[in-house]
């Protein structure tokens, strides 16, 4: 069984990012929440060229990832869980639960020390906010991502099958939440109770300091209640919300490969620790 989902584990994820990728841009382009900066024909080229770039980088650095990684955690019984023996349901849920977390905590990370927010920051560079944002991070940050979350399931001993259905969840919501599809309102108040949002996710990419500094979470929404990073709405309202970095607002830095690229190593930018001050 192990061995079957290691070697189904790309196509596996292949198949849901294809199909998440396609529903939730159907649902935005037929139910904007936002109108749009930039057309996706000026946007969209440099966002899904990162996508492939990264899958490439990983695949090369990481050719087993995490779900390899737990598979050899699991044959050596190592690992927290390794240790408790519980059943398999209840191993899952927590795994996935656990491996949440420590996005959250690594998201929080990457905005408070200045060296990782300057890889961070091109996410952010975002002025529009949509499906393809959700996918739109630094091959640096990924490689850094992937050690961290290797790290955690070292020391964890998730189930393999947990991890890969913590992947495959973690892509589906980072493009849900990312989206520029319409909710009801009331529908969008009651599931941002079990699923961080599109509303809920926005406000983190506002370009208000405090704003920015919230809502951290990715799949589970429960990690910005618990450690108080939580904020309801932004200050401007959705639609006149302004999104992005001010200082990273060109089209040739936020919309270009090759400027994505450059964004960390960008000269004159200040960066910032938690919290986040404003520049005289």
């Amino acid at each position: 069984m192990d061995e079957i989902l290691l070697a189904n584990e790309v196509w596996i994820r292949l198949l849901f990012f294809a199909g998440g990728f396609t529903l939730i841009a159907l649902w935005e382009a037929a139910l904007p929440r936002r109108k749009r900066c930039y057309a996706r024909r000026d946007r969209w080229p440099a966002n899904i060229g990162i996508v492939v770039l990264n899958t490439l980088v990983i695949r090369v650095f990481f050719p087993t990832a995490a779900v390899g990684t737990a598979l050899l955690v699991g044959t050596q019984g190592g690992g927290l869980l390794g240790f408790l023996s519980l059943p398999q349901g209840l191993a899952i849920a927590i795994s996935v639960a656990l491996l949440d977390f420590a996005i959250y905590l690594q998201h929080v990370m990457f905005h408070a020390v200045p060296l990782l927010w300057r890889l961070h920051r091109m996410h952010h560079a975002d002025r529009d906010f949509d499906v393809t944002t959700g996918a739109r991070f630094h091959p640096i940050e990924i490689l850094l991502s992937m050690v961290i979350k290797l790290g955690v399931v070292l020391a964890l001993g998730p189930p393999a099958v947990a991890v890969l259905i913590f992947e495959v969840l973690l892509n589906l919501t980072a493009m849900f939440n990312h989206g520029n599809q319409r909710l009801p309102l009331t529908l969008d108040r009651y599931l941002r109770w079990l699923l961080v949002t599109p509303d809920m996710h926005r406000v983190h990419h506002s370009q208000e300091v405090d704003e920015a500094n919230s809502n951290f979470g990715f799949n589970l929404p429960w990690w910005d209640r618990l450690m108080g990073t939580y904020r309801a709405q932004p200050r401007a309202g959705h639609a006149e919300m302004e999104i992005g970095l001010a200082r990273l607002a060109e089209p040739a830095l936020c919309n270009r490969l090759m400027g994505l690229l450059s964004i960390p190593f960008r000269p004159g930018l200040t960066d910032y620790s938690l919290p986040r001050r404003e520049q005289p």
